[in-house]
């Protein structure tokens, strides 16, 4: 697992004030990597401002104690985002910035993006990516032991949390034996895997996990129960008392149901929209799925955002689903 570091290094080098950027609904992997990306360049001695387009969800916070992370026209106005270059970090897509893209476009710094996903837009920037990396995190992570800066405890937990979500705790086939190696390194680092993992699932709300009773209640079984899909509707959060962010990895819960091989999760916006999740355990590309919807990731997983009514969403998707599987339970190998 290698970027071009020879040329990586040296821009990191070269420039003195650095903003940091993700994708909209940020999770363990867009937050670890930027934590670990502002402790890199700190170390080096550079002024660091990370400016998302969505808030910190709450049950992530912990990742962020000095509250560093600030919120694109919450914390910081537009024209008060300023740097010699911006890093991307965790996507390659316009559509995943969100606000963040009309900074983006407006940006007259150098311009970078380090990510694993598979699908990318020309973003106007110089990509390093590898897509054999399970999670940005294990990038950035290789990135400090390239640039020679030490790992702080602080670093450790945030892209400890990266890896460790992305990978489905371990248990996504992306895990390989360099994961286990590079998280061996952060635990040396400070890392606390109890901690983290105590963070991430035992702190649920009673709001959380009634979402999570109306999410499974939902699932649908098709295809002689390898494909399941189920839903989230806008009210689900009032009437729950739930977070929006509390659907984070809602879909893995039905991957769950024996013979799963493909599942589907349609999440109602609260500004209107879809987004929808998809995840794969056969030949079903999701990236290639996702990107029928203007959306991308990974093979296995990946999501996309459509407007549209309810029913009419939900046909289109299921139909390119079940298109992608061949109908055929034997073609599902």
């Amino acid at each position: 697992m290698s970027l071009a570091w020879d040329r990586l290094i040296p821009i990191l080098r070269s420039h003195r004030r650095f903003v940091l950027t993700s994708h909209i609904r940020p999770d363990c992997d867009a937050l670890g990597s930027e934590i670990g990306m502002a402790g890199i360049l700190e170390a080096m001695g550079k002024q660091v401002t990370i400016v998302n387009g969505h808030p910190t969800p709450p049950a992530l916070a912990f990742l962020d104690p000095r509250q560093n992370i600030r919120v694109l026209g919450e914390s910081i106005h537009p024209d008060e985002v300023e740097g010699d270059c911006l890093i991307v970090l965790d996507t390659s897509a316009w559509a995943q910035l969100g606000p963040m893209a009309e900074v983006l476009r407006r940006f007259t710094g150098r311009k970078l993006v380090i990510d694993h996903h598979v699908g990318e837009d020309d973003l106007g920037a110089d990509f390093f990516k590898d897509t054999s990396a399970e999670a940005t995190g294990h990038l950035v992570t290789l990135c400090a032991k390239e640039a020679g800066v030490p790992i702080t405890k602080n670093m450790a937990n945030a892209l400890y949390a990266a890896i460790a979500t992305d990978t489905g705790w371990f248990r996504f086939a992306s895990t390989t034996s360099s994961t286990y190696r590079v998280i061996a390194d952060l635990v040396d680092s400070g890392a606390s895997p109890s901690t983290i993992y105590g963070d991430l699932f035992e702190r649920d709300t009673i709001g959380r996990v009634r979402l999570r009773g109306r999410i499974l209640a939902r699932a649908v079984a098709e295809c002689q129960g390898q494909l399941v899909h189920t839903y989230v509707r806008k009210e689900d959060f009032t009437e729950s008392g739930a977070l929006p962010s509390d659907t984070e990895d809602a879909i893995n819960l039905t991957l769950a149901i024996e013979g799963t091989k493909v599942a589907v999760i349609f999440i109602e916006q609260l500004k209107g929209g879809f987004k929808i999740s998809f995840r794969s355990r056969c030949h079903v590309d999701c990236n290639e799925l996702a990107r029928q919807f203007a959306g991308g990731g990974h093979r296995a997983a990946a999501g996309a955002f459509l407007e549209g009514e309810f029913s009419d969403v939900q046909s289109r998707v299921l139909q390119a689903v079940r298109s992608a599987m061949g109908n055929t339970p034997a073609n599902l190998t």
